[in-house]
């Protein structure tokens, strides 16, 4: 038997103002999407903004619906969007926001597995790191260097065809 280590990076910045122009003017997409949120139900808004290689960005925000699990999540609505209007770019990085009325964050907030396996698939697709920042409405962020460090263990379609 051997023991294996799955060791991931994280940049961690106490504040916006430590970031790059590239990634503030991301994490601004973000959290400007994140305020038209349609939350009804959790009050809970999340914003995305992803980077396309073209220099586009594109941003999506969560859709909540009565008949849940019927709505989806800010990531994915961006990154569907992305690739619904630029099939051909590869997605560069992707910034989450989220703000709640009645919810404290203490840390940024990581996507949900179903969005890490859609991310997965887009950087599989292009073969480029996605890169992923995260951020908390105090201010904090996290960057991840490619989805594979959020989800080590993806499955993409070369298991589809056995290799």
């Amino acid at each position: 038997m051997k023991k294996l280590q799955h060791i991931i990076e994280i940049e961690d910045y106490q504040s916006f103002d430590e970031l790059n122009s590239q990634d503030r003017k991301l994490l601004d997409r973000a959290q400007l999407a994140c305020k038209s949120a349609y939350a009804p139900y959790s009050r809970f808004r999340v914003g995305a903004a992803v980077l396309l290689e073209n220099g586009e960005i594109v941003a999506g925000n969560n859709q909540e619906n009565a008949a849940y699990p019927s709505g989806s999540c800010a990531e994915r609505v961006a990154m569907y969007y992305a690739s619904a209007h630029y099939p051909n770019v590869a997605m560069l990085a992707i910034a989450v926001a989220v703000e709640s009325d009645e919810v404290k964050f203490t840390k940024p907030l990581a996507p949900c597995g179903s969005c890490r396996q859609v991310m997965a698939e887009y950087e599989h697709l292009f073969q480029i790191k996605m890169r992923v920042i995260l951020s908390e409405p105090g201010g904090r962020v996290q960057i991840i260097n490619g989805v594979t460090d959020l989800l080590p263990f993806t499955f993409n379609a070369t298991e589809l065809k056995g290799s």
